[in-house]
């Protein structure tokens, strides 16, 4: 139980001390209260935090963001490679340097919103939003171990990321640039018609090919990380079977013939494929190749071929379920979220549907 004592200062003064128990058992005190009803009312809201569980220990407080800083990346094992790399970064160019020496119950929310202006004001929305996530997932570690009450990253107004313009290739322009990538056409056909991502793709072994169902069975994912490929899961950590387009089905099974099961499908066999260079590498200049023909052909990536597969697969008829299980994505909202650009013809059948209904109402009436 919390007890009051007086004391006396060097000057003479009559002041009071607070002593009690943590939630832990160890002793504390807080002392320099100048009149004894303020040091009740501390000893009373000491005792009414730690009965409903919302005591702040100061001492745990002055941890500075270096320290569980590194204390938080170290936990970010359930991260993919490819994740955390970025995140990591953020870490040691834009919040270390800045919140390293801060001590956890220092940081204001108007130092954050200084922090993440000025920020904004250098570098693109992207880095001020994953640095500012990496500060206040920190700080919401903090609150839980209850080094502080809240969070003062949270609430911090943040630049707004721009939607990039997406790009779509009509199956003429994938035909083009297929027959551009030569030897590597095959590589461009089956990314604008599986919607698969590159390392998906290029994770792929012989064994993954269903050459009768026409199934492409996605396990691996074959990613660059400082510029090594890494073999892991896919990106939503769950396999999926993806359909391919018939007209594919003869090269594929070219690629796999006198290789063993566990051969790589697309490459030498034994190594994954690297994603080329985006300016100097093969696709760039595929694409250069199409645009000295037509110099309205977009300039593309090899994952804009994934949007591109969306968009065919959509134009052909497919629903968004069909979309969504093609792509990996986790719910057919995410699919609709996505590439709602792409369902515009059905905003329009909807509104056909409505001006016929209203016509035939007002017929009959």
């Amino acid at each position: 139980m919390a007890s009051i004592e007086a004391y006396q200062n060097a000057a003479g003064e009559t002041l009071y001390r607070v002593r009690y128990r943590k939630p832990d058992h160890t002793q504390a005190s807080k002392r320099g209260f100048k009149g004894k009803r303020a040091a009740q009312q501390f000893m009373h809201s000491i005792e009414s935090d730690k009965g409903r569980g919302l005591y702040i220990d100061a001492n745990k407080g002055r941890a500075t963001i270096a320290t569980l800083g590194t204390q938080w990346l170290e936990n970010q094992h359930h991260l993919k490679p490819s994740s955390l790399r970025p995140v990591a970064s953020a870490w040691r160019i834009h919040v270390e340097p800045r919140w390293g020496s801060v001590s956890v119950v220092d940081v204001g929310h108007s130092d954050v919103q200084s922090w993440v202006t000025k920020l904004a004001r250098e570098k693109s929305a992207t880095t001020v939003l994953r640095a500012y996530g990496v500060l206040a997932a920190i700080l919401d570690v903090a609150v839980r171990d209850r080094r502080i009450q809240s969070n003062p990253a949270r609430g911090v107004k943040l630049p707004r990321k721009k939607t990039a313009r997406r790009v779509y290739l009509t199956h003429e322009q994938v035909a083009r640039l297929s027959d551009a990538a030569m030897d590597r056409g095959i590589i461009v056909d089956a990314l604008a018609y599986t919607g698969l991502r590159w390392g998906e793709l290029t994770g792929l072994r012989v064994r993954d090919v269903d050459l009768v169902k026409r199934r492409l069975n996605v396990s691996e994912n074959a990613v660059m990380v400082n510029g090594s490929v890494i073999v892991g899961t896919p990106k939503s950590h769950a396999g999926r079977s993806v359909p391919y387009p018939s007209f594919l089905g003869g090269q594929l099974a070219e690629l796999c013939r006198d290789r063993s099961p566990d051969s790589i499908l697309f490459g030498d066999g034994h190594d994954h494929m690297k994603l080329p260079d985006s300016r100097g590498g093969w696709f760039a200049y595929a694409v250069k190749r199409c645009q000295k023909v037509d110099d309205q052909f977009p300039r593309v990536t090899p994952h804009d071929l994934r949007h591109t597969a969306a968009s065919l697969a959509i134009s052909a008829g497919a629903n968004v379920k069909a979309v969504q299980r093609m792509l990996g994505h986790a719910s057919a909202a995410m699919t609709l979220d996505t590439y709602a650009d792409l369902f515009d013809d059905d905003l329009n059948s909807v509104a056909d549907a409505l001006s016929a209904a209203r016509m035939a109402a007002s017929v009959s009436k």
